[in-house]
């Protein structure tokens, strides 16, 4: 059974890390009806190391525009705008760097309840929709076109992540959108600020996990490892989805599937459902 719970959470995350709909949030309900059999210290470092198999997704689906390196030896063996854009990365990372290492304890112990993520879900919605009913034309088209301060804001709206319920990516396509990003560019750029930030927390869960005395089971890597595959597998599927969807739609759509979520979380917290 744990195994099949744990192939559920992976399609979740696979679905909702992409998808402007709080990965987190989701997996926090995931867990009053998936509730697996190991202690919340293991639980709180798997909600977090699950991303790493959505993240290996992007690497693999982007890699021609992530590598910076070519064989061409004219351009002396390096592409200058993909090093560009991964420096514009590092900045857009720099904010969530600092106040993630500040904040992480302290937002786990107070802001990790059903409360918090039915109001960030029904917030952004919003934002979503008032954003989108604006109809104003983009003015940043490619990622090249985005300049380090473009970057450094979208920095700052994924500090707002951390807030259960928000989702990342939901906070930097909104951050990119005010900017005057196209659909396609936030989301792009969204995809891309994920691999450090991600990587890094990632990589901080495990360290506080074992600086604390604790040891992964046998049973636990199983988990970990199973999660991640699946959550590859799927964030392949959604992130073909969302990018295809972009080109055509806007993101009305996930703002309301957010408010109307977050309705139903909030009354079935109210009710103590």
């Amino acid at each position: 059974m744990e195994w099949i719970k744990t192939i559920l959470y992976g399609i979740i995350e696979g679905i909702t890390e992409w998808l402007p709909v709080s990965s987190t949030g989701h997996l926090i309900l995931a867990e009053k009806y998936l509730n697996m059999g190991f202690d919340e210290s293991f639980l709180e470092l798997f909600r977090v190391v699950i991303q790493l198999g959505a993240i290996l997704a992007v690497v693999v689906l982007f890699f021609p525009k992530l590598w910076p390196f070519c064989a061409d030896k004219s351009k002396g063996y390096i592409k200058k705008n993909t090093w560009v854009m991964w420096f514009k990365i590092v900045v857009a990372t720099l904010p969530a760097m600092v106040l993630g290492l500040l904040l992480d304890d302290w937002l786990e112990e107070h802001l990790y309840n059903y409360i918090v993520v039915a109001a960030m879900l029904i917030l952004y919605g919003v934002f979503f929709i008032l954003i989108e009913n604006r109809h104003k034309k983009p003015r940043i088209r490619s990622i090249d076109q985005l300049t380090y301060k473009d970057a450094l804001i979208i920095g700052f709206w994924q500090v707002l992540a951390m807030i259960p319920g928000t989702s990342r990516s939901g906070a930097t396509i909104v951050g990119g959108l005010l900017l005057g990003a196209s659909r396609p560019v936030a989301a792009e750029f969204t995809f891309f600020l994920a691999i450090p930030v991600m990587f890094g927390a990632s990589a901080l869960k495990v360290v506080k996990y074992l600086m604390e005395g604790m040891a992964f089971t046998g049973e636990q890597l199983v988990v970990l490892g199973l999660g991640c595959a699946v959550a590859f597998v799927v964030s392949v599927l959604s992130i073909g989805f969302l990018m295809n969807f972009v080109k055509k739609h806007d993101f009305k759509v996930f703002g309301w599937y957010r408010i109307a979520l977050g309705i139903v979380v909030l009354a079935a917290a109210l009710l103590g459902l």
